[in-house]
Order: structure tokens, then C-alpha cells, then sequence
């Protein structure tokens, strides 16, 4: 199977006066897992139905392989999509949902039961071709529609949220299986979600869409280490944000008065935008927590408040913290015979000034 690229040059769509995507700019590599990532609303799925062929922009080039796809109807485009629903026939076997695009392209009897008998193989449902939809569970009919699709051998994979249906458990065990199988075959795949662990599990990079714009692209490393504004870095994990005017630059450090906190010193950078405020943002499993008296490690940037509440979440425990008017976030390793700080405990917290970031407020 060929590997192609696909590329979004300066899409834009609208329905009516009503912008869903504006001036996309996408380049995907040939076998690259790619995921779109975004809120309800923000117009991944849309840019993902636009790819398939189910919507037309109006402005923009949509290249697959270098050729321009645009005028293409669904059908012509060798572009295979699995729905979050999955679509599958319920009156159709198993065998005869996988051959149905084949049967529809007029293909041999002998090819057809070749195709089909590989693709059920590849999914690890040879022994289920009798059966009805309603007879699977629901990662085995997930596996079912991936099967019809990559039954015709499409050079492109689109994924729209497949395994939102499913239950947790089942859904960290077949995107584990989705990701082996697209790795396997080299298929250039996009992945639609809106489940930012989903993305970060399987891609080798990710867009992140707000409002029908392209806020940043990247590995999922980067985009969580490197968020490009304070959207990206809400959305990509949980964020800390004190945000504040610039009081005093001096050498190497700048001070930050936070509101409702107070002076905050942090390391000069060539990142710094050019900004009278500020917004320090950072990682709550970034920030230390100890108790008040504790001998402070001077490679942190120490922060006195209050316990407000906590949560057990097994690998960790994650307490939010009042620091003067601020609720912030610190996650605390678990480990066996650890004592919890109870609710109103004085704690501080120490911000590593490597792992803050900061943007424009």
C-alpha cells in the first residue's frame, strides 16, 4: 500500500455567515497516525468530513498525494472513513458488511472472499464473519468497521471519535490495537477526538482546533510541554495560570506582580513576549508540596497558602491550594503509607522556573 500525504492549504468553510473553518493549513506525511484535536464545536469533524468528500469548501486546495482532490466526489477519492456510529448494515453478517464496498466496486466473487477473509484476519475476527452486528460487543463491531474500510485498500484512513461509544477499559485497549494495526500497515490516518489522552496515546502529532482555527501543531511532547498560547495549554492536560504585570527587569530575572498573590521572580527569556502583563502558566505534577516549615530547596520559587481540598486519583493525589486570592493545583506521587495534608492544612509550594511558561495576558 502507497503512503501519501495529505495537505490542507488555507481551507475555509462556511455555513452562511457563519465561518467553521478559517484558513486551515495542514501538511500530514505519508504514514503519519494524525490526530485533530478540539472541543465540541471547534470544527475537527468537519475538517474531517471535508477530507472524505461529504463537505466542500470554499476557498483553499485539498491535496492527497500532491494532486488536488477537491472537485473529487466521496467516491473517487480512495479515502476510507470509519464513523463514530460505525453505520454497519444490522441485516448483513459480519462477512457481508466487510465485502459490501467491494461489491459495490463489481469485483470478483473469488476476490471479494479473499479480501474480505484477510481483513476480518488483520481485525482478529476470522471466527465471527456469520454473525449480526447486534451479536458483537462493541469493540468487536468497532473492529468490524474498520474492517469494511481498510477492505478497500484506501490510502488515506479518517477516524471520527471510534471509540467514544466504548467503555474505558475497552477504549485504552483498542486504541492500543488501532495504534499496532495503523503502525502495521503504514496507512497515512486521521484521528478525530475530542479525548485529549486518546491523541496524545496514539499520534505522532496533533493539531489542536479552537473555533474553526489551527492553534498549534506538534508531537503530543511538544504541545504539552510547549503549549503555543493559554487555550493549547488548558486543553492539552490541566494548567496553572497566575497572571500579572511586569514590575521590574533586572539582569537576568523579571519579577511578576500576580494579582491577588504578589511578587513572583521569575528567569528572563528570549521567549518572553513583549507584553506590560503576563500570564505564568504551569503543570500542577510540576509543583511541589510540602509543609510550611519545611527546609526550602532553593531551586524552587516557594509559594505559602492553604489545603482547600484533595482528591485520591491512585497514582496521585491532587490538591488544590488558596494562595492569597489563587486556587492552584499541585499533584503529590502516591505511594503506599504516604500521609495525606488534611483540609486547611499551611502547606507551600515550589514552582521549578524551567517548567513555567509564559504568555501574553
Amino acid at each position: 500500500m502507497k503512503k501519501v500525504a495529505v495537505e490542507c492549504k488555507g481551507i475555509r468553510l462556511s455555513y452562511g455567515n457563519t465561518e467553521v473553518l478559517k484558513d486551515v493549513n495542514l501538511s500530514i506525511e505519508p504514514g503519519e497516525f494524525f490526530a485533530l484535536l478540539g472541543p465540541s464545536g471547534s470544527g475537527k469533524s468537519t475538517l474531517l468530513r471535508l477530507i472524505a468528500g461529504f463537505n466542500q469548501h470554499q476557498a483553499g486546495q485539498l491535496l492527497v498525494d500532491g494532486k488536488d482532490v477537491t472537485d473529487l466526489p466521496p467516491w473517487k477519492r480512495n479515502i476510507g472513513m470509519v464513523f463514530q456510529s460505525y453505520a454497519l448494515w444490522p441485516h448483513l453478517s459480519v462477512w457481508h458488511n466487510v465485502a459490501f464496498g467491494l461489491v459495490e466496486r463489481r469485483m470478483d466473487k473469488a476476490t471479494i472472499r479473499n479480501k474480505v477473509e484477510a481483513a476480518l484476519e488483520m481485525v482478529g475476527l476470522s471466527q465471527f464473519g456469520t454473525r449480526r452486528p447486534n451479536q458483537l460487543s462493541g469493540g468487536q463491531q468497532q473492529r468490524v468497521a474498520l474492517a469494511r474500510t481498510l477492505v478497500i485498500e484506501p490510502q488515506v484512513l479518517l477516524l471520527d471519535e471510534p471509540l467514544s461509544n466504548l467503555d474505558k477499559a475497552l477504549r485504552v485497549q483498542m486504541r492500543q490495537e488501532l495504534s499496532a494495526l495503523q503502525r502495521r500497515l503504514g496507512i497515512t490516518t486521521l484521528f478525530v477526538t475530542h479525548d485529549q489522552e486518546e491523541a496524545m496515546t496514539t499520534a505522532d502529532r496533533m493539531a489542536v482546533l479552537d473555533r474553526g482555527v489551527v492553534q498549534q501543531i506538534g508531537s503530543p511532547a511538544t504541545l504539552f510541554d510547549y503549549p503555543a498560547n493559554t487555550f493549547v495549554a488548558n486543553f492539552v492536560g490541566t494548567m496553572n495560570l497566575l497572571t500579572g504585570k511586569i514590575k521590574e527587569r533586572s539582569g537576568a530575572a523579571f519579577t511578576l506582580d500576580v494579582e491577588g498573590v504578589g511578587d513572583l521572580r521569575l528567569p528572563m527569556d528570549e521567549t518572553l513576549p513583549e507584553s506590560a502583563r503576563l500570564s505564568a502558566s504551569f503543570r500542577p505534577h510540576t509543583v511541589k508540596i510540602e509543609v510550611s516549615d519545611a527546609v526550602a530547596d532553593g531551586r524552587y520559587l516557594w509559594l505559602p497558602g492553604v489545603v482547600e481540598a484533595s482528591e485520591f486519583l491512585g497514582e496521585y493525589t491532587r490538591y488544590r491550594v488558596r494562595v492569597g486570592d489563587q486556587s492552584l493545583t499541585a499533584d503529590q506521587a502516591h505511594y503506599s503509607g504516604l500521609s495525606k495534608f488534611a483540609v486547611g492544612s499551611n502547606v507551600k509550594l515550589g514552582l521549578e522556573p524551567s517548567q513555567v511558561r509564559l504568555f501574553a495576558a
